[in-house]
């Protein structure tokens, strides 16, 4: 339960992203600026973070050991992950992108067989239901605007966010198994933004072949951003993550709880872009997310009390 309610905080701190990367796009900012700048400014503050903690040092031992799979998965994880979810804000309100990203809450199950090394576990059917539960009240939450766009904006904003949805869970976990916790959270996040810093310098100079310097608004947008999902966001996330990443029930759980962004950048596009109240299908899709994030933590719950009850048996005949 610790680790949902940490996830489902992350959320609300992952929701600045969609909300304020739509806003940038509205005002004309370019996407490439807008996902750049977020880990350009994230490295620095991470930088002021672990050197105050005196912990850098064990961030470069560790890249310097294998620094070619941690600038793949590092690439992966956050190069593939952001830059297709910033695109796709020019093609939907953020809360509908918010909303297509949750295809990740199935991803990562169906990534479980392939990324647990020597020790081979199965698909997490059990999550995969309840992810379908979820997927199905984001799916009527963005029906009514789905409906009124093109074909092909449809397509360039599914398609980019596919790719992200499966290059989040795949770079995080990649790392996880690499780090084999001999890392803290923060220090991965560093190594990773670290790392994936030559694919952010060459779309920060896309950027400015393609659309010029970005304005003083969205570089403090950016910033903002950079704090509240690059940092705040990423680190809860992560060390939910850490905390079960040797149950694969209890890991999709937490990954089920990005579901909770959607509500949260539908009800700040409200308050900031003054996007309209949701109707009532809308509310019944919100109803089902929220449905799906108790369910799996009711799963995790059991699974826990089960596990208990076994070894407390296993004491006892011994």
């Amino acid at each position: 339960m610790k680790a949902i309610l940490i996830g489902l905080l992350a959320a609300l701190f992952f929701s600045v992203t969609f909300v304020l990367n739509r806003f940038m796009e509205l005002e004309g900012g370019s996407w490439a600026w807008s996902a750049s700048l977020r880990f350009l400014f994230m490295l620095p503050i991470l930088l002021i973070i672990l050197g105050f903690q005196k912990n850098i040092k064990p961030v470069f031992f560790h890249i310097k050991r294998n620094p070619l799979y941690w600038l793949i998965w590092s690439t992966v994880g956050f190069g593939l992950f952001y830059a297709p979810l910033t695109f796709a804000t020019i093609y939907g309100p953020g809360w509908l992108v918010a909303g297509t990203f949750q295809i990740t809450i199935i991803a990562g199950s169906l990534l479980v067989p392939f990324l647990n090394g020597k020790s081979k576990q199965r698909i997490p059917i059990q999550s995969i239901f309840i992810s379908l539960i979820i997927l199905a009240g984001v799916f009527i939450i963005q029906f009514e605007h789905a409906s009124s766009v093109s074909a092909m904006n449809v397509v360039l904003c599914m398609v980019p966010l596919v790719i992200s949805a499966f290059a989040f869970p795949l770079g995080n976990r990649k790392m996880m198994i690499m780090v084999n916790g001999e890392l803290n959270t923060i220090q991965r996040i560093l190594g990773m933004t670290i790392c994936s810093m030559p694919f952010w310098v060459i779309l920060s100079i896309y950027g400015l072949a393609a659309h010029g310097a970005p304005s003083s608004n969205q570089i403090l947008q950016t910033f903002i951003v950079a704090v509240s999902s690059g940092i705040i966001a990423t680190i809860l996330f992560f060390y939910a993550t850490e905390l079960v990443q040797k149950d694969t029930q209890k890991l999709a759980g937490v990954e089920a709880t990005q579901s909770g962004e959607v509500i949260f950048a539908l009800f700040g596009e409200i308050l900031i872009l003054s996007v309209p109240l949701p109707s009532i299908v809308s509310l019944i899709g919100i109803g089902l997310v929220i449905l799906g994030m108790i369910l799996h933590s009711v799963v995790s719950a059991l699974g826990n009390k089960k596990k208990q009850l076994i070894y407390n048996k296993a004491s006892e005949l011994n």
